[in-house]
């Protein structure tokens, strides 16, 4: 049996409908997407750290830095659709990273892609070791995984940070920017007494063979009305399995997210 092959893969664009140019903002003297690379090369699992890019820009900056860099349609709806379109290049630089190029053709069943959003600039590299571990740990391997945190309760109501429901095997039955359960006959600042509530890290890793599928997967209208990419798995039946994670994570979404990340990045220096 071929081993299992892990690659990160981050998805980036610069043209943010909520904040523009996001991923090149300064956090503690740095661009966040740098300092979302550069976590991501402190995994041990990972063979490669690859940034994927409609922008030349981008492209320049991390080859500048060091990175790989594969080149991606503007018309890629999301992070997903983007690695998607170029998972076959994808599984061949993880089978290079690992083996050489002359160690056979990539098993797309045995080969991870970790999907890592451009505006997590603080991800632990642990939350990737631990992704790759449960992949080649589970049998049957799991179709796709996502790592998930208890949700401090201030977090709750807002919408700009998305809400995981678990079945009790820990799947995922949903994803959402309300609060979900909702805890009838109850105040909603009172629910997280009542229920727990789960915060999605935003990383996701796809079995290569299942990533291939996305651009056949049937149009999602709840990704179309939550905006959230991992919604066009559940509708169309793929199980979307979870692992929780100790802490609290932050994505760049917004003008006061970025102000919360530069202060954080006073006290979480890069390295």
């Amino acid at each position: 049996m071929s081993p299992w092959r892990c690659l990160v893969a981050v998805p980036a664009r610069l043209e943010s409908s909520r904040l523009p140019n996001k991923v090149m903002a300064d956090i503690g003297g740095q661009p966040m997407l740098r300092r979302v690379l550069e976590r991501c090369r402190q995994s041990r699992r990972a063979a490669a750290v690859v940034l994927c890019t409609d922008s030349d820009l981008l492209r320049q900056e991390a080859e500048a830095w060091g990175f790989p860099v594969l080149m991606t349609a503007a018309s890629c709806s999301s992070g997903s659709d983007r690695l998607a379109s170029v998972v076959e290049a994808l599984m061949a630089l993880a089978a290079e990273a690992t083996a050489g190029p002359q160690s056979g053709p990539p098993d797309p069943a045995r080969t991870v892609i970790i999907n890592v959003q451009g505006d997590q600039p603080f991800l632990d590299p642990a939350v990737i070791d631990a992704m790759a571990e449960a992949f080649s740990a589970t049998t049957p391997a799991p179709a796709v995984l996502t790592p998930v945190y208890r949700m401090a309760a201030e977090k709750v109501h807002n919408p700009n940070v998305v809400k995981t429901l678990l079945a009790a095997d820990g799947r995922a039955l949903y994803f959402s920017r309300s609060a979900i359960p909702h805890v009838r006959g109850i105040e909603p600042a009172d629910w997280p007494q009542h229920a727990p509530y789960w915060g999605h890290v935003g990383i996701y890793g796809y079995r290569a063979d299942v990533l291939a599928r996305w651009a056949g997967l049937p149009a999602s209208p709840l990704e179309q009305i939550e905006k959230l990419e991992q919604l066009r798995l559940i509708e169309a039946g793929i199980p979307v399995g979870t692992f929780p994670v100790d802490g609290d994570f932050l994505s760049v979404d917004t003008a006061e997210q970025l102000e919360q990340a530069r202060a954080l990045a006073l006290s979480a220096p890069l390295g």
